[in-house]
């Protein structure tokens, strides 16, 4: 399958695709993205809400007790490193604050590389993809990575498919995708343009 198929595809379903993370700060975007594994962006965001608004400023947050952290972001997963991680990074901020440089980034506490690549996407437009659990399932789906691959791997394919320009925004559009049309359980296959040069419909049949 060519990706100018897919990206057309893509525009047709979401052309306004974006981070459903909330945040006014970019100190907040990082820790929401660091927050989000193994999690949903709409339980970051309840957190969140109650989070930035505790604490209101970079400050207030790396003095904060984890307990009390612990407390606030209880409703995801794996909260108690979480929390550990939220006060450690308000720490480092507070004395080198957030930048584009990936290296300082991924020295963070809990932030690898696809927390790295969404902040740098946003925040400072540079063509990096993360790549999430739909990211990966959707490029396997569609041929566009082995069962096998790791992230890293699945990242590297898709940088050499689509257009530098496009990188951030169409990250965006894969994950809308994975999430809301091409899911884990139940995809919506019926509705999809794509279902001819698909392999996990393939198998079914």
């Amino acid at each position: 399958m060519k990706m100018n198929n897919i990206i057309e595809y893509l525009d047709e379903l979401f052309p306004n695709a974006k981070c459903e993370l909330n945040y006014s700060k970019d100190y907040e975007l990082l820790i929401a993205v660091m927050l989000s594994a193994q999690t949903t962006d709409k339980k970051v965001n309840q957190v969140t809400s109650v989070l930035f608004k505790d604490y209101p400023n970079i400050g207030t947050l790396a003095a904060a007790k984890i307990e009390d952290v612990e407390n606030i972001i209880k409703p995801i997963g794996t909260y108690r490193i979480k929390a550990r991680n939220v006060v450690e990074i308000a720490k480092k901020l507070k004395e080198k604050p957030i930048c584009n440089d990936r290296n300082y980034l991924e020295s963070l506490n809990g932030v690898g590389r696809k927390t790295a690549n969404v902040v740098l996407s946003i925040l400072y437009n540079e063509p990096c993809l993360a790549v999430d659990t739909h990211i990966a399932r959707v490029s396997k789906r569609l041929g566009f990575a082995k069962e096998t691959d790791d992230v890293v791997t699945i990242e590297k394919k898709l940088m050499k498919l689509i257009p530098k320009n496009d990188v951030a925004h169409i990250h965006h559009q894969l994950i809308f995708f994975g999430r809301y049309h091409c899911k884990a359980i139940k995809p919506n296959c019926q509705n999809c343009k794509l279902i001819g040069d698909c392999k996990y419909k393939r198998k079914e049949i």
